[in-house]
């Protein structure tokens, strides 16, 4: 899985695609500019365009097969939970939490709700996953070890999100990022990262918001 050449552990291409999804995602969640799911939509698949113009495409389809959709839809559904969970406590432990929620919520609130799903579950979806775990995860994985490029991947995915100034996206981004990390490590598969990526985004903002 993290079979790569010398010249692909050289640091400064990550920092160089580091740099550009810290401008993208700062123009998508911070600058009030335009609707918000067309500019995260964007930004996704700019990154995925980086991605697959340095590493080529990450996912095979001959991975697609009936293990990939089990772990992806059962570590949604368990993932979803999770969240649900997260979200009653975090009401009772922080003041500012319906509200960051709400806002998080609120952006992009005049794009349909069917529109959203399928944005979420064909497009930004997987193009973060190519980027995050195919891309970045991989090749800090090649530098740092199977648990080191996981833990590191997984801090770069929340601190681009403090962009936001939302200290529960920036949580939410944390344990998303951990959790969809871990996935990618122990199964050395990026087919069930992007089904659990869809399939949670879909059931969180689309079918049965968390809030």
């Amino acid at each position: 899985m993290f079979q790569l050449s010398e010249k692909d552990t050289d640091p400064r291409l990550l920092v160089m695609c580091m740099a550009v999804a810290t401008v993208l995602w700062f123009f998508a969640f911070f600058v009030p500019i335009g609707n918000f799911w067309v500019k995260i939509t964007l930004s996704s698949l700019c990154l995925a365009f980086l991605a697959v113009l340095f590493d080529g495409w990450p996912l095979p389809f001959r991975n697609l097969n009936r293990r990939a959709i089990f772990w992806g839809v059962l570590s949604a559904l368990f993932l979803y939970g999770l969240f649900m969970a997260g979200n009653a406590i975090s009401r009772l432990l922080f003041p500012f939490a319906e509200n960051q929620v709400h806002a998080i919520y609120a952006k992009g609130d005049d794009t349909p709700g069917w529109v959203i799903g399928l944005v979420l579950f064909f497009v930004t979806s997987p193009a973060e996953e190519i980027f995050w775990r195919g891309f970045l995860q991989r090749r800090l994985s090649r530098r740092l070890g199977g648990f080191g490029g996981w833990i590191m991947a997984a801090v770069l995915y929340a601190a681009v999100h403090i962009l936001s100034l939302n200290f529960m996206l920036v949580g939410a981004a944390g344990v998303a990022g951990l959790f969809w990390g871990f996935l990618y490590w122990r199964l050395k598969s990026l087919w069930p990262v992007v089904i659990s990526h869809a399939v949670w985004t879909c059931l969180a903002f689309a079918v049965a918001p968390i809030h």
